[in-house]
């Protein structure tokens, strides 16, 4: 299409550096990359520098970041009690290969914020923390079939959109779609369903949300069955002091976390009733064992004592998703007033403008030529160092490329 052309040759032009890099990463990358969500044709730009809500290339070009690293970076590129605490980490000597009371603390501020985390164990990332949670489930329950929603997106191995990936691991799902309860009712014939794992809203999905009374039944069907319902709120989790489950006020069985909540750095965590973690604890007659190197690393440990003492207050989280509901609200009025076919939904501080393939690509490359940062697919996770005024200025330059494109 002539319009996407003009777009990407006007991009090439001016980020001939990022070009060149780009050329060199894929001698030693597939792709040129080692995150595959992170491209975007013709090429991505190079970052040098993050601070603040900024983001620089090294072609010299300063963004506002929207994105907030797919919604890890709810905290900012370097917020200063993270790095207090890692530095104070890393003088203590951070390979330890050993137990810590870091850990303790961390666990504890975690079981204490979240509803349905009793105990709670540490992984390196949302995708580990999915998969210890499943295969938990399995041995709870004795039982082997999981159900999962189309478009959900568990980890770089547990995605289902569309077909799925041939990447996924093989067990075996019932593959559902999302807000039909009937048909999960109909899979639940099936005694040998283990358990269901959900995101209460879909994040990389299209921030789809759960329709009233969807999480309801599938907490009462679990509950009739002895399957363990599971929610993924590894994006979620930040849409209210107690995750989406405070919000909505279901609580699962088990919890996936991740993202933000090292403050940017590695994380994961799987949590929930104690009688079920307690599989874990060879002193409580627990058959199972849990490796990762990196799981209770203490500068990850720092920082999640720091995000959650220091930076994440009830406030300050209940502010960011104000902001975003207004974003939202925003976007969808300017979209309607411009008959534009365009539209965005979510939950707070999350949220994805969707519009055809065509549309959001001149959209989004419209975005970064006026310095404003979000995913290809329209996605949007909002950090907390985006104020309202560089919120003003997002919306300003979408209702001029909204009323002025063709």
């Amino acid at each position: 299409m002539p319009a996407i052309e003009t777009a990407h040759a006007n991009y090439k032009s001016k980020r001939p550096l990022s070009a060149a890099a780009d050329v060199e990463a894929r001698q030693v990358m597939p792709g040129g990359n080692t995150r595959s969500v992170l491209h975007f044709d013709p090429f991505p730009f190079r970052v040098v520098a993050a601070n603040g809500p900024h983001l620089t290339d090294i072609d010299g070009h300063t963004y506002v970041d929207l994105l907030g690293n797919y919604t890890a970076g709810l905290l900012g590129h370097s917020p200063a009690p993270i790095q207090r605490a890692v530095s104070a980490a890393l003088e203590t000597g951070f390979a330890m290969g050993a137990t810590h009371t870091v850990e303790i603390e961390a666990a504890t501020l975690m079981a204490n914020r979240f509803p349905s985390i009793e105990q709670v164990r540490f992984t390196n990332s949302g995708t580990e923390a999915n998969l210890m949670a499943i295969g938990v489930a399995m041995h709870h329950t004795g039982r082997r079939r999981v159900i999962v929603f189309e478009n959900g997106y568990h980890g770089g191995v547990l995605s289902f959109a569309q077909r799925g990936s041939a990447l996924n691991v093989p067990h075996d799902f019932a593959v559902l779609p999302f807000n039909d309860v009937e048909a999960v009712r109909a899979a639940f014939v099936d005694s040998e369903i283990a358990c269901v794992l959900v995101e209460p809203m879909q994040g990389s999905g299209g921030c789809r949300i759960a329709d009233d009374g969807f999480l309801e039944q599938l907490r009462k069907l679990c509950d009739e069955s002895g399957a363990l319902l599971i929610f993924d709120e590894v994006m979620t989790s930040r849409l209210s002091p107690g995750g989406a489950q405070q919000l909505l006020g279901v609580t699962p069985d088990m919890t996936t976390l991740g993202k933000y909540l090292a403050g940017g750095l590695t994380f994961g965590a799987f949590g929930g009733r104690a009688d079920i973690l307690q599989a874990f604890d060879p002193q409580s007659g627990g058959e199972l064992s849990q490796a990762g190197t990196f799981n209770n690393n203490i500068l990850s440990m720092s920082a999640v004592v720091a995000t959650l003492t220091e930076v994440l207050t009830d406030d300050l989280i209940l502010t960011v998703n104000e902001r975003g509901d207004r974003l939202r609200e925003s976007l969808n009025s300017i979209f309607a007033s411009a008959r534009a076919d365009m539209r965005a939904t979510g939950i707070g501080s999350l949220m994805v403008i969707h519009a055809r393939d065509e549309v959001m690509e001149l959209f989004f490359h419209a975005m970064i030529d006026e310095g404003w940062y979000l995913a290809r697919r329209g996605f949007i996770a909002l950090s907390v160092d985006i104020t309202d005024e560089l919120i003003d200025g997002f919306l300003a330059a979408v209702r001029s490329w909204v009323t002025n494109s063709d």
